[in-house]
């Protein structure tokens, strides 16, 4: 029999707590922190994501932008596009006189050929290695093509100062250099169709004697064709490639009589022998015909040209000489003989040798001297 108390007892208990069943809904509390942790998670690797991403690209714009490289290839790009002023203005570059002496070059180089109009293509321009030695010096050697030629040069590069964050560079060695040039034949010239006179370039100005080894200081790399093309003389061209920093390259240059000038000098030559043919004496005064006779004239002899010299001009130096050539004189005269006074009838060629030299004067005249080519 069942008893209040027994009734209230069995009320008070408790039901057992509900249990999870496979594929409900997990608890609010449990959710919230499986949610935070993946949360924790993604940004951990989003962050690793982001410092590298930012690593590479540190890398990337120092390589490109702030490395020794980088600046190589702009100072290569300069002179690439023609643009030779602002290649001097690329720190390094330009040189002064202590700074020529202390590498060996003229003090005096001319800078004339440092301009856009004395520029040849450089294309190609590509950096095949950098290396820095244990003074922080990195030579920097650069792949390009100098008009149809390839070549390589070392650039060696030091650390500058510092912009911000960014390392700033300059060129330890200058990488201009000097072409000693000596122009035999003529005094005006052009390098790459630029025109120079070597008088506008010499330490002497217009005292400096013709021969005399004019200094010119170049890019390098750079190729310079250097020739001449004057009514004068002309040559076909000699190309020099400047691939070393601080080089003195020296050049010599044999220009070589054009048609025009030796056909001149013919002329000349022709008119000066046809003016000595109008002397009526035996030996006319400074020319290179006459003749020998051991008895008396009866009348001043005629003389006529009658076959001119064939003219053939050669180098000597800055100057020509006419390479030894024969010609003939014609004279009329009567001879009268001093032991029986008969006389003799004379008409008949005169051979002779002629030579000469022709010197260039300083307004770009000649002055001819003919002598007998004896």
């Amino acid at each position: 029999m069942e008893t209040a108390t027994d009734a209230a007892r069995g009320d008070a208990t408790l039901p057992p707590p509900p249990t999870q069943e496979p594929g409900t809904t997990p608890a609010p509390g449990r959710r919230r922190a499986r949610t935070l942790g993946f949360d924790l998670t993604a940004l951990a690797v989003v962050g690793i994501l982001l410092a590298g991403a930012l690593g590479v690209t540190g890398v990337y714009l120092y390589r490109e932008l702030y490395s020794p490289s980088a600046f190589v290839t702009r100072y290569l790009d300069l002179l690439s596009h023609g643009q030779a002023a602002e290649a001097l203005t690329v720190p390094g570059v330009a040189v002064d006189s202590t700074q020529l002496e202390k590498a060996g070059l003229p003090v005096d180089a001319s800078e004339a050929l440092l301009r856009s109009a004395a520029l040849a293509s450089l294309t190609d321009a590509t950096v095949l290695s950098a290396e820095e030695d244990a003074d922080g010096v990195t030579t920097v050697t650069v792949g390009y093509k100098a008009g149809p030629h390839k070549g390589t040069t070392k650039l060696r590069v030091e650390q500058a100062g510092w912009v911000g964050v960014a390392p700033t560079w300059r060129f330890e060695q200058s990488p201009l250099a000097a072409i000693e040039l000596t122009v035999r034949g003529a005094r005006q010239f052009t390098v790459n169709g630029f025109e120079i006179d070597t008088r506008q370039v010499a330490a002497a100005g217009v005292d400096a004697d013709p021969l005399d080894p004019v200094s010119l200081l170049v890019f390098s790399p750079g190729l310079y064709s250097i020739s001449v093309d004057t009514a004068v003389s002309a040559t076909p061209g000699v190309a020099v490639l400047s691939d070393e920093p601080q080089a003195n390259i020296p050049v010599d240059v044999q220009a070589m009589p054009t048609d025009e000038f030796t056909a001149a000098i013919q002329s000349e030559v022709e008119s000066f022998l046809t003016t000595c043919a109008t002397q009526q004496v035996l030996q006319p005064t400074g020319c290179p015909f006459g003749l020998v006779v051991q008895n008396r004239i009866v009348e001043p002899p005629q003389w006529s040209i009658e076959q001119q010299p064939t003219v053939s001009l050669s180098p000597d130096g800055a100057n020509w000489t006419i390479t030894r050539t024969q010609a003939a004189a014609h004279i009329i005269v009567d001879i009268k003989s001093i032991y029986d006074g008969s006389v003799r009838h004379l008409d008949e060629a005169v051979p002779f040798n002629l030579g000469g030299t022709v010197t260039m004067l300083a307004d770009g005249t000649a002055s001819i001297q003919i002598t007998d080519g004896n």
